[in-house]
């Protein structure tokens, strides 16, 4: 039996199956074998009756617009194919991420206070030979999921709202002037929070492989030294079945959380999940200083999330919308999930009412509330340059080499550099100074970096980039025009707010008061 086996067949439920049937999918994904799946069909005859003015299939995330909607007098059922509830292991965020929910009124401040469960500081960032950079509040915060999730439920439940749990989402017909849901609830919105492999995703996509991967793996353990700092992008070893290992470290409510994760394209020749946590095992020790006995784990973690340049997803249907993982609208450097959801979860809320308000439902119309942003596309070659072609020759050490200068520059322009980035928020003052200052210190570095990346790729990134630009000019001369809008009606209301928060979002604008 593998070190892998032995831990994790004494953790409690089957998770040896699970990580097997996570690999299986894996392997279809990469291989293109995925089904695709029929479950949005349209129909032309209008429905007698529309009951919700929304219907959000998927519970764990979707609960929280479905919350912030309902407590603006939106008429909201969630699906949950399951009992809604939180997971034990911490979500890991930036404590101004959370403002958010105090804004929205979706908790109190109190519930906040009760809803974090750990908290650290600094964390790292540092690569094999390089320096090491420390910075503090930082994803240094950890939510409990069940307690913040069962706080927002009850809110839900007492703003009118609807949950629907053990209803798994089956299929949904889009009429004319709503959608009927399961054959069975009709609503003038259906919203798409089931997460990357949602069967309404697979269907847009029509078996699309992903552009990119990210694989993940860890655990939480009792037993390690006392360590009250975490890790947010560490590597120690140079490439390793063509992939770059990355480490993250948290303090958790019970222990320590530790994650190795690496980057990669969908080739099916690329390592999968088993052997990715054979390499965990294997590193941790020299890793975290502790022998593998000493540790008392609690529970793995593990799973793999699929990258789309074709991202945000647009859907091809009027009156349905996909939100959070769903859209893909988070870079491919990100885990996705709670962080993404939180950063846009005003910015849909307010769209989403506005779209339900002046009857804003069309293709064309929803489209604006998952728009195109530079932010997002530039960071595909930044991905790129983190991960290595099954087939491809560069030597072992050039990964670190490159990001330990880059991340040596971002630490000489300061914080208002560093820490957008490392919450997955690129602008264009910022990166524009490490691209100048990483090319003048390391020429022949970011020279022996272009073949590795390609011609196309840096053609089309360059698209991206100038657009990142034009998209912080607009949104900077944005608010001189809105004196000039109010006589508008309100259709064309929607079109300019939804423009602005593309450019607004499309260069890292959003990020303003997080410092």
């Amino acid at each position: 039996m593998t070190i892998t086996k032995e831990i994790l067949s004494q953790l409690p439920g089957d998770v040896v199956s699970g990580l097997e049937r996570a690999d299986r999918s894996l392997a279809s994904l990469r291989a293109g074998n995925t089904t695709i799946p029929t479950v949005i069909k349209e129909d032309s005859q209008p429905l007698d009756t529309v009951e919700w003015d929304v219907i959000i299939c998927g519970g764990t995330l979707g609960i929280v617009i479905g919350c912030a909607l309902a407590l603006r007098g939106v008429k909201v059922a969630v699906m949950e194919r399951g009992i809604l509830r939180g997971r034990e292991q911490e979500w890991n965020i930036s404590r101004p991420e959370l403002d958010v929910l105090l804004e929205l009124n979706l908790l109190t401040p109190e519930e906040l206070d009760q809803a974090i469960a750990t908290e650290y500081n600094p964390a790292r960032v540092g690569f094999a030979g390089g320096t090491e950079v420390w910075v503090k509040n930082v994803l240094n915060i950890g939510v409990y999921p069940a307690f913040l999730l069962e706080t927002i439920k009850q809110r839900f439940l007492a703003a009118g709202g609807k949950l629907l749990e053990h209803t798994p989402f089956t299929e949904a017909v889009v009429h004319a002037n709503g959608v009927m849901v399961n054959q069975q609830f009709s609503t003038k919105l259906l919203i798409d929070a089931m997460g990357h492999f949602s069967p309404i995703v697979k269907q847009a996509r029509q078996g699309k492989k992903p552009d990119a991967l990210c694989l993940v793996v860890g655990t939480c353990a009792q037993g390690f030294p006392e360590n009250t700092t975490g890790d947010l992008l560490l590597s120690f070893t140079a490439l390793e079945n063509q992939c770059q290992y990355f480490w993250e470290a948290f303090p958790a409510k019970d222990g320590r959380t530790t994650y190795l994760f690496t980057y990669m394209d969908a080739d099916p020749q690329h390592l999968g999940l088993t052997a990715l946590f054979d390499d965990y095992f294997r590193l941790l020790p020299e890793y975290q200083g502790v022998e593998l006995a000493q540790l008392n784990f609690q529970r793995a973690l593990f799973g793999f999330f699929p990258s789309y340049r074709q991202s945000p997803l647009q859907t091809p249907w009027q009156r349905i919308l996909p939100v959070g993982d769903s859209s893909g609208s988070q870079s491919p450097l990100s885990f996705g999930g709670f962080g993404a959801m939180l950063r846009h979860l005003k910015r849909l809320t307010l769209g989403i009412h506005q779209a339900l308000k002046t009857e804003q439902l069309s293709v064309k119309a929803l489209n604006l509330l998952q728009p195109y942003q530079p932010s997002l596309s530039v960071t595909w070659l930044f991905q790129k340059a983190m991960s290595v072609g099954v087939n491809q020759k560069i030597p072992s050490d050039r990964i670190n080499q490159l990001l330990s200068a880059v991340f040596e520059e971002m630490q000489n322009l300061g914080e208002s550099v560093l820490k957008p980035f490392l919450q997955d928020v690129v602008q264009f003052p910022g990166l524009t100074k490490t691209l100048l200052k990483t090319n003048f210190s390391q020429p022949i570095l970011v020279i022996k970096l272009i073949p590795q990346l390609g011609l196309f790729s840096l053609l089309d990134w360059m698209v991206h980039y100038i657009n990142l630009g034009i998209y912080a000019v607009l949104f900077t001369l944005s608010p001189m025009l809105e004196p000039l809008l109010k006589y508008l009606p309100n259709k064309y209301l929607y079109y300019w707010h939804r423009w602005v928060d593309a450019w607004k979002y499309g260069s890292g604008g959003d990020y303003s008061g997080h410092q």
